[in-house]
């Protein structure tokens, strides 16, 4: 397993690659946080429609899921979407307005993406373990989205 440090540099590096597009340097972030990270059974990127209020999934590591599509508001997804803050969920079987991606999902963190302080999108990670995040998985995945956010704007 890599730690923090090590796969954010690599992402960094990702990031400032010109050879890499946006949508292979999605993937791959989402291949190396979820095989490398305990923790992290699922990693999405979700980006938001330039035409309607909805959330589509770009890329992911785990397995499938059939919400490609979040509407802004339902779910943690769509919440985060609309408060453009961060929302760490410890137990998924307390929030009321959850999505239910697989029985075996118990904690979900959403980090909104933000190019030019405009909330774009959203990195989304479920875990099958209760309280599995934590402060530090925040900064870490809010550092993520700031290499997206460069490769965005490259």
């Amino acid at each position: 397993m890599k730690r923090y440090e090590q796969l954010s540099r690599e992402i960094e590096l990702l990031a400032i690659d010109k050879n890499i597009s946006l949508n292979k340097m999605l993937t791959t972030v989402c291949e190396l946080l979820q095989s490398n990270i305990e923790h992290f059974d699922w990693v999405g990127f979700y980006f938001h429609d330039t035409q309607r209020p909805v959330l589509h999934l770009k890329a992911f590591a785990g397995d499938p899921t059939e919400h490609t599509e979040i509407p802004f508001g339902k779910g943690i997804c769509g919440q985060v979407a609309l408060s453009n803050e961060h929302f760490l969920v410890e137990d998924v079987t307390k929030q009321d307005n959850y999505i239910a991606c697989s029985l075996t999902v118990k904690s979900e963190l959403v980090v909104p993406l933000f190019v030019d302080n405009k909330n774009i999108g959203q990195i989304d990670i479920d875990s099958h373990k209760l309280k599995a995040f934590s402060k530090k998985d925040v900064a870490f995945l809010e550092e993520i989205n700031r290499y997206v956010s460069q490769k965005i704007k490259s």
